[in-house]
């Protein structure tokens, strides 16, 4: 009698265990969805900031289509992509054709001294920092979840549960990991 409930009693705490780590695993997959939405919002802020901020140079550097033609069609690259892997390709892309932008701003004194290009450039700041702070979040969540999902005993029910590890949003060229400097 005393080994039967002794094996119940094991049974039920292996039980209470399993439920636990699944449990979790479903909070971590939210969470990393969660940061990922996030990312997303601060995105989209990004992508409504630059059409605007295309027509200020456009008023002033008309002989420079190509360049605004770039940032436009980057920037409809980077609304369109639906994965993690294509929105940091568009994203790259898109980083690369702003610099530009801005290197074309710089050989406009007037542009330069305009209170909306100004403004429209201390709004893209601050979004550039909240994507970073977005980035970061997003990518402690994915670290947690990775975590549990591959570490034993939780990578057992990970798998009978078909939790998957989700995919780091990282930048390839560390020189693009940090947020450019523009000086106006």
């Amino acid at each position: 009698m005393i080994k039967l409930i002794v094996i119940l009693g094991i049974i039920v705490i292996a039980v209470l265990y399993a439920v636990s780590i699944y449990n979790r695993l479903v909070k971590l997959k939210n969470l990393v969805q969660e940061a990922w939405s996030s990312i997303d919002v601060m995105l989209k802020k990004r992508h409504d900031l630059i059409p605007n901020l295309v027509e200020t140079v456009k008023g002033y550097a008309t002989h420079e289509r190509e360049t605004l033609e770039n940032v436009t069609k980057a920037r409809n690259l980077a609304v369109g992509a639906d994965s993690v892997e294509g929105k940091e390709i568009a994203e790259k892309n898109l980083n690369q054709a702003m610099v530009n932008l801005f290197a074309v701003a710089e050989q406009y004194p007037d542009l330069k001294a305009n209170a909306n290009f100004q403004q429209l450039q201390a709004e893209l700041s601050s979004i550039e920092n909240d994507i970073e702070k977005s980035r970061r979040y997003y990518n402690g969540t994915v670290r947690e979840n990775n975590t549990l999902v591959e570490s034993f005993p939780s990578n057992i029910v990970a798998n009978m549960y078909k939790f998957e590890k989700a995919k780091f949003f990282e930048l390839e060229n560390i020189a693009e990991r940090e947020v450019p400097t523009v000086k106006f």
